[in-house]
C-alpha cells in the first residue's frame, strides 16, 4: 500500500495537481503554541472523503461547512487531504478551508517531491507531514533535506512514524512536531497500542507528540495521553460522525 500511495502522489504530480497560482495568507497562531497552553486534548481533526482503508467515508460535501463544524467543536486544528487518489483530497478543497478557517492547517499529503511542499506554502498551509517509511524506503536523499526546505518556506514540519526505529530517525532531525501513526500504512492495521510501545521509556526532548489515527472514543485520547501523546490526529471516526462537533467535544473534554 505504502508503494501505492508513493505512485498516487507521483501521478498528481505529473498531472500538476499541485500547481497553484494564488498565494493564501497562513495562520496567525502557533499550533505548538497552542497544545502547550491547552487544558484539554488538543485535537487535530481531519478533513478527507475517503481513504485506503475504509473507502467512501463520507458522501463529498461542502468542506467549509464540515472544517467549521470541526472548530466549533473545540478543534484546535484541522488536517485537510490533498491527495486526490484515494483519499477524494485537493488542493481546491484546502484553499476554501484557509480563506474561511483561522485556525493552523496541516497540509496532508505523501510528500515525494518538493513541489508539493512549494503548494503548501501557497496554499496558506501551517504544517507539512514527512512520512519517515516514504523517505527510508524509497529515497536516497535524506529527510533533513525536506525538513530544511519546508522551514526555508515558513511552515512547520510533522515527521510520521510507524515503529520505534523510525521514531527515533525522526526524533534525530530538526522536524518541529514528531507523529506516531498507529495504522501500519503496508498492511493498514491499527492498534493504539503502537504509541504506548514507541513511546515506552522515551525521553522527552520537549517537542509535541501527536498520536495518530485509531482514535474513536474519549477513553482512547486519555489512554494515549497516559502512554505519552500531547495531541491527537483525528479523522475517519468524526468524518464518519452523525454529529461532528458533539463527538469532537467529547474527545476534548476527555482531559
Amino acid at each position: 500500500m505504502l508503494e501505492k500511495l508513493v505512485e498516487n502522489s507521483q501521478k498528481a504530480i505529473n498531472d500538476e495537481v499541485y500547481n497553484i497560482e494564488h498565494r493564501l495568507v497562513k495562520s496567525d497562531k502557533n499550533i505548538i503554541d497552542e497544545i502547550r497552553k491547552n487544558a484539554h486534548a488538543s485535537l487535530i481533526t481531519e478533513v478527507k472523503f475517503s481513504s485506503p482503508s475504509l473507502g467512501n467515508i463520507r458522501p463529498v460535501s461542502d468542506p467549509v461547512i464540515i472544517a467549521k463544524t470541526m472548530i466549533a467543536g473545540g478543534a484546535m486544528g484541522l488536517s485537510v487531504l490533498t491527495q486526490p487518489y484515494l483519499f477524494h483530497g485537493s488542493p481546491q478543497y484546502f484553499a476554501k478551508i484557509r480563506q474561511h478557517v483561522s485556525a493552523p492547517l496541516l497540509m496532508k499529503d505523501i510528500v515525494v517531491d518538493k513541489v508539493q511542499i512549494d503548494a503548501a506554502e501557497r496554499l496558506g498551509a501551517d504544517i507539512v507531514l514527512l512520512i519517515q517509511s516514504v523517505f527510508d524506503k524509497k529515497f536516497a536523499r535524506e529527510i533533513d533535506e525536506f525538513v530544511d526546505y519546508a522551514h526555508k518556506k515558513n511552515l512547520l514540519v510533522l515527521i510520521e512514524s510507524h515503529t520505534k526505529n523510525e521514531f527515533l530517525d525522526s526524533a534525530r532531525t530538526h522536524a518541529d512536531l514528531l507523529g506516531i501513526n498507529n495504522r501500519n500504512l503496508d498492511t493498514l492495521e491499527i492498534d493504539l497500542k503502537t504509541t504506548e510501545s514507541i513511546l515506552k521509556d522515551h525521553r522527552s526532548d520537549d517537542r509535541i507528540i501527536i498520536s495518530e489515527s485509531g482514535i474513536e472514543t474519549p477513553h482512547d485520547i486519555r489512554f494515549l495521553s497516559k502512554h505519552g501523546a500531547n495531541a491527537f490526529l483525528v479523522g475517519s471516526s468524526i468524518m464518519k460522525s452523525k454529529d461532528i462537533k458533539g463527538l469532537v467535544s467529547s474527545l476534548v473534554l476527555a482531559i
